[in-house]
């Protein structure tokens, strides 16, 4: 009787190449556009740089973006963030908007709001900010509110975040960033609901 003996094990495949996940990079360049442009003028800021931050090659930015107006251009934009930042019922938005400020700033290293403090190193740039924030975010903000002094009322609250974001994002108060989210949000939130509900 004849036994075969088994031949030496075929070599596993060699594995292919690593595919990126496309809208997690994006998202990861467009964190890099927003920390860069809160902290520069949109002219000194190159796509090397913006690369380097997002941990991406330039040419990968032009291949999702275009060129760098284009990309610049979706983060001069707040309409995304306003979508996040304003679903919530009326009742509970100002705890809503301010968990978002906390959450994005701890968590996706981002402010949904904080870019505009920094408009005014941006030229024209900035006008164009200005205008989407007051029309993208406190325009709409104010829609939504009932009563008097809407528009009014939908600045402060808004005011209030944004003072926020620049605590606890660009000073980093460490007795605000030893406080835990929850006991921030009870203690913040009804400063922003005052001006959502009066």
């Amino acid at each position: 009787m004849t036994t075969s003996t088994p031949g030496p094990a075929s070599p596993a495949p060699a594995p292919g190449p690593v595919r990126r996940d496309a809208e997690a990079t994006k998202a990861a360049i467009l964190r890099a556009v927003r920390y860069l442009l809160a902290r520069h003028a949109y002219a000194d800021i190159t796509l090397k740089a913006v690369a380097e931050r997002a941990g991406v090659s330039a040419p990968l930015i032009l291949k999702y973006f275009g060129n760098k107006d284009a990309l610049f251009e979706r983060v001069l934009s707040f309409e995304a963030d306003a979508d996040a930042l304003l679903d919530a019922p009326l009742e509970s938005l100002g705890r809503h908007m301010v968990r978002h400020v906390l959450v994005s700033q701890s968590q996706q290293r981002g402010d949904p709001l904080l870019r505009i403090v920094f408009a005014p190193l941006q030229g024209e740039r900035g006008d164009i900010l200005r205008d989407n924030f007051r029309r993208q975010v406190t325009d709409r903000l104010a829609d939504r509110l009932e009563g008097p002094d809407a528009g009014l009322r939908a600045e402060l609250a808004v005011s209030t975040l944004l003072g926020l974001g620049a605590m606890n994002g660009i000073v980093r108060g460490p007795h605000l960033r030893a406080t835990s989210e929850a006991d921030i949000v009870d203690r913040y939130a009804p400063a922003v609901q005052a001006h959502l509900t009066p």
